[in-house]
């Protein structure tokens, strides 16, 4: 057994979820070995795409994901992918193949390690036989128990190196890491801020996703709304004054609510201008609560009256427990009788009234994405691409729980969408992959098209067509209405046809009755994409969007 073996077998017996990549001479071993110890490997057609399809796999499985790729370009190749997830702290591995160091001339020379921390990533290698085993667990642990992104750097040379029979045969394991529990001083400071509020707002974020019953225990108790910011979307779908997302997605009247809290509160949340509306969900009088684990986050965003570090979970369930020991009783606070019938009436995006602009060659966005809520099956998993367009998506498609959202934005990247839906899909397996994109972004990853055709998905790609990079016509419009355009306005394509030769199905939608084939598509239980090429009427630029500009 050799290192790359040794590394590919101890990755596997640590309980990995899938293996995405692109194969070449670097890393064939490796990717070999992890298949013949039963992790499932799916090639993509870019290291780009396979990294989000990593990214977007561990998100939504609760398992590890790795990345395969070859030595430099290869590893280049996968830098946004890598860059977004490192950004979402998502626990993901790289496996990186690397020149040798005496290689200083080899075509794929480069430092790798520090390309790794350029993008945020953790970088970190196999340095012998001897130490292979401790590199590759202590790169699992930080991963896995920091929640970060780490890029296992595998230098030609080591791989090659034989193991010894003691090395090849160690059995490998590793303790879970222990919640980070709040100090007593800061639950106490939280409790007393609770125990005089009168409508408290809690905001989770991707720090609590795993919180949901401790959360919703302490808003039950201390009657708080709760909301969530767009990556933690369904988290508490079935609490009756759930406001759904907290920011630029907000319902008119989730909106009205937020901002009229006294205290809001944000579990695992960053608090940053896309959840807070650049501050002004925030009222004059509101108090601001953060809890993370990190202290360096605490007040990154936006000024706060107190600052917690703690697990979420660790953190809402202590704060009840003091509550309770001062006597204080379950109180009704801002989960009122009226204000549940308000929110049951009002709070979604499908509640709210608007003009329909279909004049039957283009298609409202909003109305096309309705009635696709209504066609496609409601035990979905929604992935969201960069754009103009993305509010449709998040607003009007609902999602069973918080396993079915998927939203790679912390990189703000066009493209990453088609990607995200291949590695949620193959994460949520017994859910229906839908798909939102602009053309723009569908163009840039229309490559993988090819990997959800062979991989035999049923996956709904609904393609907002405005044949433009719609944000910025829209964004460079506001001030200047007379600038010249042609950089960001495209001839229209053809979506349904492309997908169609990727051996796809594909229709084109101007009208309400063009998505009849939709439903009966659905019907005909599908063993491959769907590509939805919606020619969507303008809006005139998001007012969400617009917002999100002037704030810049």
């Amino acid at each position: 057994m050799n290192v790359a073996q040794l590394v590919g077998k101890t990755l596997a017996e640590l309980g990995v979820g899938h293996c995405f990549g692109v194969v070449g001479s670097g890393n064939f071993t490796i990717t070999n070995t992890l298949m013949e110890h039963g992790v499932p490997f799916t090639a993509a057609r870019h290291e780009g795409g396979a990294a989000t399809m990593a990214d977007a796999y561990s998100r939504t499985s609760g398992k590890l994901a790795l990345l395969s790729v070859h030595q430099g370009c290869g590893l280049t190749n996968a830098a946004t992918g890598i860059g977004e997830a490192a950004k979402s702290r998502t626990p993901m591995i790289v496996l990186a193949a690397e020149a040798a160091p005496s290689a200083v001339y080899s075509n794929f020379a480069m430092d790798q390690g520090g390309f790794a921390a350029s993008v945020y990533a953790v970088p970190e290698r196999v340095h012998s036989a001897q130490s292979a085993v401790a590199d590759t667990v202590r790169a699992y642990r930080r991963a896995v128990n920091d929640r970060r992104t780490v890029v296992l750097n595998l230098p030609l040379n080591v791989q090659a190196q034989e193991a010894t029979e003691e090395q090849a045969s160690a059995v490998v394991a590793m303790a879970a890491a222990e919640p980070i529990r709040p100090s007593r001083a800061s639950v106490e400071a939280l409790a007393g801020l609770l125990a005089q509020t009168k409508r408290p707002v809690f905001v989770a974020g991707r720090g609590g996703r795993e919180a949901k019953a401790e959360i919703l225990a302490l808003a039950e108790h201390a009657g708080a709304l709760v909301a969530t910011s767009a990556v933690a979307k369904g988290l508490f779908n079935e609490d009756e004054f759930n406001l759904g997302i907290s920011g630029g997605f907000s319902s008119p009247l989730a909106a009205e609510l937020i901002t009229d809290a006294d205290l809001i509160i944000g579990f695992g949340c960053a608090l940053n201008m896309w959840t807070m509306r650049h501050g002004h969900l925030i009222g004059s009088e509101t108090k601001v609560v953060q809890i993370d684990l990190e202290e360096q986050a605490l007040g990154a965003n936006r000024p706060i009256d107190l600052g917690v570090v703690g697990d979420s979970a660790q953190c809402a369930a202590d704060v009840l427990e003091a509550l309770q020991a001062t006597g204080m009783q379950a109180r009704q606070g801002y989960r009122s009788a009226e204000l549940a019938v308000r929110i049951k009436e009002a709070i979604h995006w499908q509640q709210v009234d608007f003009e329909d602009l279909s004049d039957g060659q283009f298609i409202d966005p909003r109305t096309l994405t309705k009635v696709l809520d209504e066609l496609l099956p409601a035990e979905r998993i929604l992935s969201v691409d960069s754009g103009n367009f993305m509010g449709y998506p998040s607003q009007f498609l609902s999602v069973p729980d918080e396993f079915g959202f998927c939203f790679t934005q912390a990189f703000q990247s066009i493209g990453l969408g088609l990607y995200t839906a291949i590695g949620a899909s193959l994460a949520q397996p017994g859910r229906f992959p839908v798909l939102g994109t602009g053309d723009g972004g569908f163009h840039m990853a229309i490559a993988e098209l090819d990997t959800a055709v062979r991989l035999k998905m049923p996956l709904v790609c609904i393609v907002y067509n405005d044949a433009a990079y719609g944000a910025e016509v829209h964004h460079f419009a506001i001030d200047n209405p007379e600038a010249d355009m042609s950089s960001v306005r495209f001839p229209d394509t053809d979506f349904a046809a492309i997908g169609r030769g990727f051996g796809a199905d594909g229709i084109t939608v101007r009208s309400v009755a063009d998505l009849d084939a939709v439903g009966d598509w659905v019907a005909s239980n599908p063993a491959r994409p769907l590509v939805i090429d919606a020619k969507i009427a303008s809006d005139s630029g998001s007012w969400w969007l617009a917002e999100a500009f002037k704030g810049h």
